[in-house]
This record gives structure tokens, C-alpha cells and sequence, in this order.
């Protein structure tokens, strides 16, 4: 099961947004959470708020389908920050101009689902494969000593011209 949200023309900028958001894409929602709330950056309280807005839509859809939920098995499935419109205004310049000052905005999404990889466990390598990749001949060299070497050609003695 899968929920989002989404919160549309943020005043910040997308670039500086897009530095948090990366911090938490794909983590566990408690971790992501954590992460936000210690963050310094300003964003980090805007992309919270979607977080939170997105773990109670999937507490909502999955009370309305009757089927029970953890929130700690969620996980940042997707995340992305996108530019939104830019606002633009004038202030005053030397000589009677007006220099432009942009104010961007930015439409935040996040969408996370149930952590399907935690339920499955994972089946341990056989002992045979591993006796295999380990035999290595300890008289052979490194490939890189070797090719470094081949790969040098011998130096010329220079000529002196006169």
C-alpha cells in the first residue's frame, strides 16, 4: 500500500530543498523523521510537515480498506521537489533602474508505502560458494602491478642540439 502527499507552492527555493529531502529518500519514516527534526535547514520544517501529512494518509486509506498498519515498517518510497512559479518583484537600483529580485516557490511530494523487503527474509549464501570465490593463487601478482608496468614504455636518451 502506497500513500502521498503533496504541498504546492512552498516559499523556498527548490534547490535548497532538494539538499534535505535527499537525506531522507528511501529510509524508514522514523529515520527520515529524526532526521528532520535535528536538521538545521529551514527546509526541513516544510518537508516534515509533508512527511507526517503522508503517514496519515496511510493510516486513513488503511483504516478505510480494514487492514492494519505499522507506521514503523513505512518507508520514503518516493520524494522529489519541484520548481513552482516564481514570483517577481522590482527594487530600487542606482540612477532610477529597477533590478529584478526573484522569489521562488517549490511543490514538495513524498510518497511511501509499506517496507514489503522487511517481511521476506533473505536465504543465506551456501558455504560452497564462498570456499569458491576465496581460492585465490598467491603466486600470481596484482592485475594492476602488472598492467602499470606493460604499460610504461622505456625512455629515449635525449639528444642535445646545438
Amino acid at each position: 500500500m502506497e500513500a502521498r502527499a503533496i504541498q504546492t507552492a512552498v516559499r523556498q527555493s527548490a534547490r535548497k530543498m532538494r539538499l534535505v529531502i535527499d537525506q531522507i529518500r528511501g529510509r524508514a519514516v522514523p529515520e527520515a523523521d529524526a532526521i528532520l527534526r535535528f536538521s538545521k535547514k529551514t527546509a526541513a520544517v516544510q518537508i516534515r510537515k509533508v512527511l507526517k501529512s503522508a503517514v496519515a494518509n496511510a493510516e486513513r486509506s488503511a483504516e478505510r480498506q480494514n487492514e492494519r498498519l505499522d507506521v514503523d515498517t513505512l518507508r520514503v518510497r518516493y520524494a522529489v521537489v519541484n520548481e513552482g512559479p516564481t514570483l517577481k518583484r522590482f527594487t530600487m537600483a542606482a540612477m532610477g533602474r529597477g533590478t529584478p529580485i526573484k522569489k521562488r516557490t517549490s511543490h514538495v511530494e513524498i510518497r511511501v508505502g509499506a517496507d514489503a523487503v522487511a517481511s521476506k527474509p533473505v536465504p543465506a549464501p551456501k558455504a560452497e560458494t564462498k570456499a569458491k570465490t576465496k581460492a585465490v593463487n598467491p603466486a600470481a601478482k596484482p592485475r594492476g602491478e602488472a598492467k602499470a608496468k606493460a604499460e610504461k614504455p622505456a625512455k629515449k636518451p635525449r639528444r642535445k642540439e646545438k
